[in-house]
């Protein structure tokens, strides 16, 4: 009898019985047949157990998973957990076997409830010393080293009934534990990256819910794992995430917090080691909702592109954005419109009050679009209508400036000899053939922020979107203090944006030095007033440790900084050189850095001195165009990363075509596989696989040697027992390099 292990997406390991022939052989997959012909049962076989290759086998075809459904219902930070997941064999022999579950550290074991098919079955509780000796010897025994990340956790083990080929079977399981509160945030995790295990096929659909139940009134709800949609009720909220034909890259990631009447401030931080600086987050979150009469007054003013290229659906989206905003003004505000095409049109001489809205809006659609583009004048014009209070300009163009003052540098002069410091402006590029340098520094040299609206989206949606954000500012003019403490490197940088009610405003920094206690400041204007927040009790630790994603968050942000500083100011040696080196330590790979996956030396200085030569000479070249496509590309790109609220993901390759899957016997072929992704991010670190070696990448070839360590040796283990946090990095494979408080252990092959 042959033995062939696999692990579910839910860090189920099974240890298969393939029962067949006597003969080994290889298993073709099912014959095609043709439409409304009967199928011949396919011959059992006997398999060989494939090799395995980074923790995932080479041979995938035997487990697919056709769903992976999680419930998570969470009140007095307890939460249950339970999970639904089906998969079927699509093997040509039977399986059976024996299923073992990680289980969290604090899981609430006596909640646990196991069913396979609707069938409770018996389940055996293993504490973390009975789970690493199992742990030990299935990777012993087949020479894979997947299961070495959950050394150190407990398990519940069950046998299976045998899987005949073509047959499912589904899994329920649930469990409860224990969250705990941190500088005010609660946190669970969902263990969602483990499909790499199992398969390198997607899984086909995947979703999360889960229900927070609480008292007291919520403030920032923060995934910096997944894109999660949020609903928020009287008694908690909700956050739910789907996908279909998903890989999972990372483990299902939440926090919230306690709201109060003012801003919440929390904070998270994270040190790789105590040599190193340290790396912080700060969730500001204000009042979900303002009374009418603490919203601040302010003045808006819309400039819309009336030229004859926004003639047809862009001009009717444009004329349904100005009525979204015209119609969601405050009680407080004011607001003028101006159009422009051959010079400029304007509703009104001075600024108007919300009374008057609904006569702007039929002014505005009385219009049609024809003529030039005379940018110039309209922002100029806009600009000098900016009095004491608080202003907003929205500013929508389709196209590049040729009427008036065409040239962009003079055009950036006049905006900014013409513009009070109490402006914002926020700008809006229909289509591709906008200047996304004259966009970009605008909005950079007024506070703002700039969309780009491709042909395939709709203009009245991108702009209600963001002013649906903007419509109750809280708190402006931003300025962040911590006293004691040397911060640098903070994003979005100094003066912070301005903040709006229902919004969250998530900044990342670097910091120097620790210290326990200590106060940190928001200092801003309320309307003309000026006013501090104080935030006690914050702690920056100088201990390795806390959350890692936070130094990626940090790096994706200042990537997409130093792209745009290229974009709009040139480059040079140093920007370039930055946007390597961090591109290669966190894993976050741009399209201009892309080929940094196939070199093999980038970790030594000269190959790091070749890449960035290679980006300056070629790769660089499309984000110094201004329009275009390519242009608009490459500042969505970077203003992306510049203010991505998680993380930028991890780049895959782009798999080979595959035929559509089907049930196996039907006839339809089965997907092909793609490859292992060349580069993956564990516990903090990042690893590349050159030469088939998984290589960290703070591993430096030119002043480090390698403390080398045969694979499932005595002494592998062993380091692994003195050192269990190498579990996770040795678990990408038999050939490994990582680097452990300044040593640099080399896994190989015997």
């Amino acid at each position: 009898m042959k033995r062939l292990l696999f692990l579910s997406s839910l860090l189920l390991i099974a240890i298969l019985g393939l029962v067949g022939v006597t003969a080994a052989q290889d298993c073709p997959l099912p014959t095609p047949c043709p439409p409304d012909a009967a199928c011949p049962m396919p011959m059992p076989c006997v398999v060989t157990p494939p090799p395995f290759v980074g923790g995932v086998s080479t041979n995938p075809e035997w487990l697919q998973v056709e769903y992976h459904r999680v419930n998570v219902t969470i009140e007095d930070q307890i939460a249950h957990t339970t999970i639904d997941v089906e998969f079927v064999n699509v093997g040509n022999g039977l399986a059976e076997g024996t299923f073992v579950f990680p289980l969290p550290a604090n899981a609430g074991v006596d909640q646990l409830i196991m069913y396979i098919n609707g069938t409770p079955i018996e389940a055996r509780i293993l504490d973390a010393t009975q789970a690493r000796a199992i742990y030990d010897e299935i990777v012993r025994q087949y020479r894979d080293p997947a299961l070495l990340e959950y050394v150190g956790t407990q398990a519940v083990q069950a046998n299976v009934f045998p899987i005949p080929p073509g047959e499912r079977r589904r899994i329920q399981l649930s469990y409860s534990q224990a969250l705990e509160v941190d500088n005010g945030l609660i946190h669970y995790v969902y263990p969602l990256d483990v499909t790499h295990i199992m398969s390198r096929r997607p899984i086909d659909t995947v979703s999360i819910a889960v229900q927070v139940i609480s008292d007291d009134p919520v403030g920032a709800i923060y995934s910096p794992s997944h894109n999660i949609a949020i609903s928020r009720n009287s008694a908690g909220f909700n956050v739910g995430f789907e996908a279909s034909a998903y890989s999972p890259d990372g483990d299902f990631s939440l926090y919230w917090g306690v709201a109060s009447e003012t801003i919440n401030v929390n904070l998270l931080t994270y040190r790789e080691s105590a040599s190193e600086d340290g790396f912080f987050m700060l969730m500001v979150q204000p009042p979900l909702e303002l009374p009418a009469e603490q919203i601040i007054p302010r003045d808006i003013i819309l400039v819309l592109d009336q030229s004859g290229s926004m003639d047809g659906d862009k001009w009717r989206q444009a004329q349904e954005a100005a009525a979204y905003v015209l119609s969601n003004l405050n009680e407080g505000d004011r607001f003028n419109v101006i159009l422009f095409s051959t010079g400029w049109r304007v509703f009104a001489n001075d600024l108007q009050s919300p009374q008057t809205a609904p006569q702007a809006i039929d002014w505005i659609n009385g219009m049609w679009a024809e003529g030039g583009t005379d940018i110039n004048g309209a922002l100029t014009t806009a600009l000098d209508m900016v009095e004491e209070r608080s202003a907003t300009i929205l500013f929508m163009t389709d196209g590049l400036p040729t009427e008036g003052v065409t040239d962009v540098s003079a055009i950036l002069g006049n905006a900014a000899a013409a513009a009070p410091s109490n402006v914002r402006l926020f700008a809006f590029g229909v289509g591709d053939d906008v200047d996304t340098y004259l966009l970009d520094s605008l909005v950079a040299a007024h506070r703002g922020a700039s969309s780009y609206v491709r042909p395939s989206e709709r203009i009245d949606e991108e702009v209600a979107s963001l002013y649906s954000k903007i419509s109750a500012p809280v708190l402006t003019d931003i300025t962040l203090t911590i006293d004691g403490l040397t911060i640098d490197s903070v994003y979005p940088q100094l003066p912070l944006p301005d903040l709006f009610a229902g919004t969250q405003l998530t900044v990342v920094g670097r910091y120097r030095g620790s210290a326990d206690d200590l106060n940190v400041m928001l200092s801003g204007m309320v309307g003309t007033q000026a006013q501090t927040f104080t935030y006690t009790g914050m702690d920056f630790p100088d201990l390795a440790g806390g959350e890692p994603f936070i130094a990626r968050l940090w790096a994706t942000r200042r990537i997409g900084e130093l792209l745009n500083n290229i974009r709009l100011n040139g480059e040079n040696p140093e920007l370039v050189d930055s946007i390597i080196r961090l591109s290669v330590r966190y894993g976050i790979i741009t399209p201009y850095t892309s080929f940094l996956i196939q070199e093999d030396d980038i970790l030594s200085q000269q190959g790091l001195e070749e890449a960035a030569a290679q980006f300056a000479e070629g790769e660089a070249g499309a984000l110094r165009s201004a329009s275009g496509g390519g242009a608009v590309d490459a500042a969505d790109l970077a203003g992306g990363l510049a203010a991505a609220e998680a993380p930028a993901p991890i780049m895959m390759p782009t798999p080979s075509p595959a035929a559509t899957m089907g049930a196996p016997g039907s006839g339809a072929v089965q997907p092909v596989a793609p490859a292992v992704n060349p580069i993956q991010t564990i516990g903090g670190k990042t690893f590349i696989q050159q030469s088939g070696i998984w290589t960290d990448t703070t591993f430096a070839p030119d002043t480090m040697t390698t403390t080398k360590v045969v694979f499932l040796s005595d002494a592998y283990f062993d380091l692994l027992t003195a050192h269990p946090e190498l579990g996770q990095y040795f678990a990408l494979g038999d050939k490994v390099i990582v680097v452990l408080d300044g040593t640099a252990y080399e896994v190989a092959p015997e």
